[in-house]
C-alpha cells in the first residue's frame, strides 16, 4: 500500500490504474495490497492540506473497483492491522465487503505451533511444551518463532548440545521484559522492590479470580527493576465483575505493601496506577459496573488515529456526567485500595516471609510461594 503514495500528485493514481489494467489482462489475476491503510484512510481527516496525493490515490482505487464487470477473473484482496482508521467507502458491497479476522492463536493453536517450530530443534527430556504454551497468552505465531529462536541461541551461548526449559524460561523473559539488566541495587532499593512484588503476589495468590503466579523476579529487566508474573489457567474472552475487580486489587497490590511496611509508597508503581486507572475507567464507562451510572456506554476516546479526527471529537455526553465517571473512576480505585490493603495486613506473616525469599534468592517460583505460605 505504501508503495503507491509519492511526492507528485497523480504518481499513486496511475499506478494503481496500471496495476488493474495488467490484472484485466492477465485474467484470472489475484490483487492483493499489503497494509491498505497506507493509502486507504478516511479521506478528510488531515490539518492542513497535505493529503492530496493519497486521497486521489484512494479514490482511483475505489473507482477502478466499481469499475469490475461482474464475468471479470479479478479478485481483490487486502491486508491490514488498522480496520478502524479505514474510509467507509472501501469497505461498501461491491467493494472490500468480506471480512477475516485473524485473532491472536488460542492455547491449543500455540502447541501446535511450538511442536512445529521445535520438530528439528534438538530439544531436552524437560522441556514442557504444554506449559510454554500456556504461558505464551497474547503470542503471535511469529512471536512463538521468535521464543524458540532465542531460546536456542541462549543454549548455543551456554554450549549446551539441547535446549532446555530454563532455556526458554529465559527466552519468554527476555522478549516480554527485555534483556537482563546488570543493575546493582541497593539494600533498601532491593528490600522495597522485594515487598512491591511480594505484593502482587500475595493478592494473585489469595484473591478467588486472579490469575495464579507462575513466577516472582526482583531482576531488573528493561524497563522493570521487578516482575511478578501469572499464568491464567485458560485463555479468557469474557471478564466477569469480580474477575475485574480482583484484577484491580493485584494491580494495587505493589504500591499497597510498600505503604504497610514503609509507610510511604515510590514511583515504582506509576505503571500499575496506569493500568488500573484505564481498567477502572472501562467498567464505569464502557461495561455498565458503576452502580451510580448504571449500564450506560460511555465513548471515551482514548486513541485517535489522526490529528483532524481528535479535534472534530465531542463528548456525548455533559460535563456534569464527565464528572461522575471520574468520581466514580476514584471511587472504585480506593475501594479496591481499602480491600487490598486489609488483604495484606491479615497476610502480613507471608507478606514478609515472601519478600525475604526474594531478597535472598531474586527469583522464586510457584511451587516455592506455595512452600512459603499457606492458601486456604
Amino acid at each position: 500500500g505504501s508503495e503507491f503514495v509519492e511526492m507528485f500528485v497523480g504518481v499513486g493514481a496511475g499506478r494503481v490504474r496500471s496495476m488493474f489494467q495488467q490484472a484485466r489482462e492477465k485474467a484470472p489475476a489475484l490483487i492483493f495490497v499489503d497494509e491498505i491503510d497506507s493509502v486507504g484512510r478516511v479521506r478528510g481527516s488531515g490539518v492542513g492540506g497535505g493529503n492530496d496525493e493519497r486521497e486521489q490515490t484512494l479514490n482511483q482505487i475505489l473507482a477502478e473497483m466499481d469499475g469490475f464487470a461482474s464475468d471479470e477473473p479479478v479478485v481483490v484482496l487486502a491486508a491490514t492491522n488498522r480496520p478502524d482508521v479505514l474510509d467507509p467507502a472501501l469497505m461498501r458491497p461491491g467493494r472490500f465487503d468480506r471480512k477475516i479476522t485473524l485473532e491472536l492463536p488460542q492455547k491449543k493453536a500455540r502447541l501446535q505451533i511450538l511442536q512445529v517450530r521445535t520438530r528439528r530443534k534438538p530439544l531436552s527430556d524437560d522441556v514442557d511444551l504444554e506449559q510454554l504454551s500456556a504461558r505464551t497468552i497474547g503470542f503471535s505465531g511469529a512471536d512463538i518463532e521468535n521464543l524458540v529462536n532465542e531460546a536456542a541461541l541462549h543454549a548455543a551461548r551456554e554450549n549446551k548440545s539441547l535446549i532446555e526449559q530454563s532455556d526458554f524460561e529465559h527466552a519468554h523473559d527476555k522478549i516480554l521484559l527485555g534483556t537482563e539488566r546488570q543493575d546493582i541495587l541497593n539494600g533498601d532499593d532491593k528490600k522495597r522492590i522485594a515487598y512491591h512484588e511480594s505484593g502482587h503476589a500475595l493478592l494473585s495468590m489469595f484473591l478467588t479470580y486472579a490469575d495464579p503466579v507462575s513466577k516472582v523476579t526482583i531482576i531488573p529487566r528493561g524497563r522493570a527493576l521487578g516482575v511478578t508474573e501469572t499464568m491464567p489457567v485458560e485463555d479468557r474472552v469474557n471478564y466477569t465483575q469480580e474477575v475485574l475487580e480482583d484484577r484491580l486489587c493485584v494491580l494495587l497490590g505493589g504500591r499497597c505493601s510498600e505503604r504497610v511496611v514503609f509507610g510511604n509508597v515510590s514511583s515504582g508503581a506509576a505503571d500499575d496506577l496506569k493500568q488500573c486507572t484505564l481498567l477502572a475507567r472501562r467498567m464505569v464507562t464502557q461495561w455498565g459496573m458503576s452502580e451510580k451510572l448504571g449500564p450506560v456506554h460511555f465513548p471515551q476516546h482514548e486513541e485517535h488515529p489522526f490529528l483532524g479526527m481528535e479535534m472534530a471529537t465531542s463528548k456525548d455526553f455533559s460535563d456534569v456526567t464527565a464528572h461522575t465517571i471520574d468520581l466514580e473512576v476514584e471511587s472504585l480505585i480506593k475501594k479496591s485500595e481499602e480491600r487490598t490493603l486489609q488483604i495484606l495486613r491479615d497476610k502480613r506473616r507471608d507478606l514478609d516471609a515472601l519478600a525475604e525469599a526474594l531478597m535472598a534468592n531474586e527469583t522464586v517460583s510457584a511451587e516455592e510461594i506455595r512452600q512459603l505460605i499457606k492458601v486456604d
